[in-house]
């Protein structure tokens, strides 16, 4: 089959413009420039007569491509890609260099941030093909046994803040590697200190012997400590070599230190870091490079290493960046990337739009590692990644978010119209999964948005929930696994028919499992194992949770409204608790919240269990109660067959002896603590807080197009996400084929004549109804 796209597609070229006046501004004077397209290593494809040398500023024209065919340590200077360069498949290459730049024109500068505004042809549209650095294609990566190593290198007296980089303006850059079917994967066995066999869950292929993989940890850490990259391990999890690889046996090339759980529900990870396309810094320890794609660029990467890259505390140089650049490369993003000792975030989407990020293993980072960077970014698809030790570590000078403590989690977003689904996230800082919006005094959330029909409007991004948060899983965490919304002004809210909700998630070896705090909550399925907190914090205002199971939870299962100040600000319900094999000491299974400041506010339980769960404050009470000395009004709990079958029990506060009037009130053993009584009472209905509708229309993406045998027909895949279920998927009105579904993430494919007219278009329609009015629209070539 032949590639199509993304090599034929179209887009409007903006570019922003670099400072006049300083030598990254000024257009570069050039030492070589291509004479015709040929290879690298011919001194006829040059206009001197001669291969580019160390220190050159090196120049692609438009019209031509240059195939790099060369493994040399003389650094170049500077390559600006015109034309095409890429990389031999043939051959293992290296490539020293100080900064590529992918831009169109015939003149570029040595800025390696911002584009060259001079370069946009008048109206905004590429003169003639696209300019592109490519490393293999989808269809064609760079086949096992070849490598491409590209080192990116600092000159002395250039931008040390900017350089060395690649950055994509406008252009093409794709670096496809040898496929793997998994990057990572969970153990199929327990390990012990001093083993160096260890068996995966499942056989992998694309793995290697002398590949570099990291075993996660499996016991919880409780350390929000700042430590450098490349400072070694932090926490439990071990970098090894394969020596041997048979089946599911990996041999090491040494002893493990470290038990790593591979039974039950609670199991750690095997990643492999090794990619046969490296992109890293030449001086780890010096200056670091970084890499951007900008507004209107395409292209997209697959299993390539970013390692050793980001520069640490500069706002906007990281290890792989994708800035403003909305919808262009939609269907396109990241793909099987290992992305490893980064001074800078793993991997940072911002302002952009529709992007797939899929199977990538993101171990080390300064700061947050897969991040969502000023709160407009929508629609992007996060699945099936690994998140491993982002360090907690200072705020970024002018960043985007001015509440954004920047403490080390393995995913942080701002607006909730993102997928992030069959995620796993460990032994960061401070959070596996941050979701936080605010009003500040110097940040407003109200954004300009893009609503599903393609019109713009301002939006409160407090009020949008999650597209889909589903089938994450968060262990070994130094502080918290799953923290949503806002702690200091308690704003992030859905409403009754659009609440927030997050499905079967996993929590262990944790400490804080899930702390939200938002209103119009679902939570539907969860599952903690060996947690110090299971609920924590909650701001309940219409929260639902329903199959909760909390297993070895050492302090409190089920924490009161607000924590300290045991406020509940709302009503809420739990459908289906089980609490086992939780010794808590001193305090209760469930705090009780003490006081609201609205009338009438209510806990109803139903389908709860409790097993082999002793505790001094038995099942229910206020659990130290408020920590504040304001007592407005209090709440009642209601347990619907619990204690007793048949049987509905009320629970008061005794510092409200008001509600207590309508039975009578007392102690129950081994159900309630001392500062709270129950009653049986008249059965009441168990409410429905939330009522959820989907009318939201699903995100399509096109991620390949390949041409079949020499015909005018077409293979089409793609992937597409909803916050419901996808019910059928079309191109060009044409049913596509549904290859496999999960978490409301679908990938799909599909077999048609090429339109003459040269147009793919792709959308999907929910099983609620909802037809997708932003389809995936592509250009093609007929023939």
């Amino acid at each position: 089959m032949r590639p199509l796209y993304p090599l034929l597609l179209t887009a409007a070229v903006v570019l922003t413009g670099a400072a006049a006046g300083t030598a990254e501004g000024r257009t570069v004077a050039f030492t070589v420039r291509s004479a015709k397209s040929g290879a690298w290593s011919d001194p006829a494809t040059w206009a001197e007569q001669r291969l580019p040398r160390a220190g050159d500023m090196v120049q692609v024209r438009a019209g031509h491509s240059v195939v790099y065919d060369v493994e040399s340590d003389q650094a170049i200077r500077m390559i600006h890609v015109a034309g095409t360069l890429s990389f031999s498949r043939r051959k293992s290459t290296r490539l020293d260099v100080g900064l590529i730049k992918i831009q169109a024109g015939d003149e570029a500068t040595e800025d390696g941030f911002n584009c060259d505004a001079h370069s946009a042809p008048a109206g905004g549209t590429p003169a003639g093909p696209r300019p592109a650095l490519e490393i293999g294609t989808p269809q064609e990566p760079i086949p096992a046994g070849i490598t491409t190593q590209i080192r990116l290198t600092h000159f002395p007296g250039t931008d040390r803040d900017a350089l060395p980089a690649i950055i994509n303006c406008g252009g093409r850059w794709d670096a496809h590697g040898a496929p793997m079917d998994r990057t990572w994967v969970k153990l199929g066995a327990s390990t012990q200190p001093g083993a160096s066999v260890v068996t995966l869950a499942q056989p992998v292929s694309g793995w290697r012997v002398g590949d570099r993989v990291i075993l996660t940890g499996s016991r919880q850490r409780h350390s929000a400590t700042y430590r450098k990259p490349g400072g070694g391990p932090s926490g439990q999890t071990e970098e090894r070599i394969i020596r041997e690889l048979e089946g599911t046996q990996l041999t090491l090339d040494r002893p493990l230190e470290f038990e790593h759980w591979g039974t039950g529900e609670t199991r750690s990870e095997v990643a492999n870091l090794s990619r046969n396309i490296v992109v890293e810094s030449a001086d780890r320890g010096g200056i670091r490079g970084h890499t951007m794609y900008h507004l209107n660029s395409t292209g997209g990467i697959s299993y390539a290493e970013f390692r050793h890259l980001g520069k640490e505390g500069v706002l906007g140089k990281y290890s792989l960046h994708f800035h403003q650049v909305r919808d262009t490369m939609r269907g396109r993003g990241v793909i099987g990337a290992s992305i490893w000792d980064s001074a800078n975030r793993w991997i940072t989407i911002h302002g952009t739009d529709y992007l797939l990020v899929r199977d990538c293993v993101g171990y080390q980072s300064v700061g947050h590692g897969y991040f969502l960077e000023d709160a407009t970014e929508q629609y992007n698809l996060l699945d099936r990644n690994l998140a491993v030790q982002a360090y907690g570590a200072k705020r970024l000078p002018k960043q985007v978010l001015p509440f954004d403590p920047n403490d080390g989690a393995g995913f942080w977003w701002a607006n909730g119209r993102n997928s992030l689904t069959r995620n796993v996230a460990c032994e960061n800082d401070e959070y596996g999964y941050r979701f936080e919006i605010a009003r500040r005094s110097n940040f407003n959330p109200e954004l300009l948005l893009r609503n599903p029909d393609g019109s713009e409007a301002r939006r409160d991004v407090r009020t949008l929930p999650f597209y889909r948060f589903e089938a994450n899983e968060s262990h070994t965490e130094g502080l918290y696994s799953f923290n949503f919304g806002d702690d200091v002004n308690p704003a992030v809210r859905g409403d009754r028919n659009h609440p927030f909700i997050a499905r079967n998630l996993r929590a262990w070896s944790t400490h804080y499992s899930l702390r939200p705090n938002l209103q119009f909550f679902l939570m539907d399925g969860l599952r903690v194992e060996g947690a110090v907190y299971g609920v924590y914090h909650p701001d309940y205002d219409a929260h639902v949770y329903r199959n909760i199971h909390l297993e070895r939870v050492g302090a409190e299962p089920v924490n009161r409204g607000h924590d300290d100040d045991s406020v509940q600000y709302g009503s809420f319900t739990y459908d289906g608790l089980t609490i086992a094999n939780c010794r808590v000491g001193r305090d209760p299974l469930i705090q009780m919240a003490c006081t609201s400041p609205r009338e009438g506010q209510a806990g109803h339980f139903r389908g709860v269990r409790v097993i082999n769960s002793p505790s001094q404050s038995q099942v229910v009470d206020l659990g130290g109660g408020p920590r504040n000395s304001r007592l407005e009004h209090g709440i009642a709990y209601y347990f619907h067959d619990f204690p007793e079958p048949g049987k509905t029990y009320r629970v008061v506060s005794s510092r409200f002896p008001a509600l207590a009037q309508d039975g009578t009130y007392a102690a129950v053993p081994k159900f309630t603590g001392r500062d709270v009584v129950a009653a049986a009472v008249d059965p009441v209905p168990f409410p429905t807080l939330l009522e959820p509708v989907d009318d939201l229309p699903p995100a399509t993406m096109i991620t390949a197009v390949c041409r079949i045998g020499s015909g005018d027909r077409l293979r089409v895949t793609g992937v597409a996400h909803d916050n419901g279920e996808i019910a059928k998927v079309q191109v060009n009105g044409q049913p596509a084929r549904i290859l496999a579904s999960a978490a409301g993430v679908v990938d799909w494919e599909i077999e048609l004549a090429a339109p003459k007219e040269g147009t793919l278009t792709a959308a999907s329609t929910d099983r609620a109804g909802n037809p997708e009015k932003l389809p995936h629209r592509l250009t093609v070539p007929y023939r």
